[in-house]
């Protein structure tokens, strides 16, 4: 899949989460003091002070909350308008929440899903999206 749209940054402290990604696994930071889950990716745990380890979670979730934007958009979302961008409790830890889109389909595009059809409250799971060999981007389908 070619990429026009504007990818996210990688760097040291949020490597790890877009490796799982390319494999097909949705990581989180857990503070190694108290257990807790951690995101979005940080060097050191607000609550141990210490730097978090990396844990793989089931990538299940409901959606929480959500949004359909309308131009004008950043030009590089403009042609998909409207479409949803969804914001996803972890089932592992609600307080964990993940910016996304709603897909009908793994491969699908972020404006397929009829946007008067996005609810607060429903199941879904992750998928990956290849956009660039570095960047799986997380989506998200009913479940």
């Amino acid at each position: 899949m070619s990429c026009d749209i504007l990818l996210p940054p990688v760097d040291e402290v949020s490597q790890p989460f877009w490796e799982g990604a390319r494999r097909g696994e949705l990581r989180v930071q857990q503070c190694r003091a108290t257990g807790r889950l951690i995101f979005p990716p940080r060097p050191l745990s607000p609550w141990g002070q210490s730097e978090p380890s990396w844990i793989a979670v089931s990538g299940r979730g409901t959606i929480w909350s959500f949004v359909i934007p309308h131009p004008p958009l950043l030009p590089q979302f403009s042609a998909l308008a409207p479409y949803n961008v969804i914001l996803v409790a972890l089932d592992e830890d609600p307080t964990i929440r993940m910016v996304g889109n709603l897909v009908a389909s793994e491969d699908g595009a972020i404006d397929e899903v009829d946007p008067h059809t996005v609810e607060i409250g429903t199941p879904v799971r992750v998928v990956f999206q290849r956009l660039t060999d570095e960047i799986h981007l997380p989506r998200w389908l009913r479940s």
